[in-house]
């Protein structure tokens, strides 16, 4: 007897995400909207930053450059961005590292204390300064007692311009910790590293790109800083 054919019969479901993209016009608006912006909010002030550079011609500029007052300027730029950056980033370091990896009290209220300075005015943050610093302030008997000079001169804008760009190293790193998780860690201790060599040959290595995307705005953030330094120097 020969057995009875059976069919099988499978539902046919139709594909539920179709792509949904817009229409060509459309892009192209937005896409001319985007370069608009750039062009008036980014190029445009480069243009007339170059413009007014040159407006006297290339010999003024130069002469200008050459004068004593913008190489010392220029020497206190680099001096003070050769002090700010190393700091921040061994602070940024600590931090994103304390932040991502363990679990401690006042964890968010560090957090929080890294984004401060994007919540403050620069403009602030030197006035803030100058009422703890100044002959007015707070510790300023104290320091003009001991002859400790901190306000109109290196220190102050040192520490105006740490004060500015400390999140930046830190904002970087915390994010991208977080995101590789301590699987990596936790493999190199279990196989005999110390904490260090996993700081140096695991979490260091990791971590490289965004180390140095957070370096290179922390730098380009203490050299451009205008706010805060004017007021902790006296705009001298």
């Amino acid at each position: 007897m020969a057995d009875p054919e059976i069919k099988s019969y499978e539902p046919h479901h139709e594909s539920q995400s179709a792509a949904v993209t817009e229409s060509r016009p459309v892009r192209i608006v937005a896409m001319a909207v985007a370069f608009a912006f750039l062009a008036v909010f980014l190029l445009m002030p480069l243009i007339v930053v170059f413009h007014e550079a040159l407006a006297k011609g290339v010999g003024a500029y130069t002469e200008a450059l050459a004068s004593s007052d913008t190489r010392s300027a220029i020497r206190l730029t680099l001096l003070v961005a050769a002090i700010s950056v190393p700091l921040n980033l061994v602070f940024g370091i600590s931090a994103a590292w304390a932040i991502a990896k363990f679990e401690f009290k006042g964890k968010a209220f560090l957090t929080t204390l890294i984004d401060l300075p994007f919540s403050v005015s620069p403009v602030i943050s030197g006035l803030v300064y100058v009422l703890l610093f100044g002959a007015q302030g707070m510790l300023g008997e104290w320091l003009k007692a001991h002859g400790v000079v901190i306000l109109f001169a290196v220190p102050g804008i040192v520490l105006a311009t740490v004060f500015v760009t400390f999140p930046f190293v830190a904002r970087e790193l915390i994010p991208l910790m977080q995101e590789q998780g301590n699987g990596d860690e936790e493999a190199a201790l279990s196989l005999g590293a110390n904490g260090w060599q996993t700081f140096w040959f695991v979490t260091l290595p990791n971590i490289k790109w965004g180390l140095l995307y957070g370096v290179l705005l922390c730098n380009a953030r203490a050299m451009g800083e205008f706010g805060a330094v004017s007021v902790v120097s006296g705009h001298i």
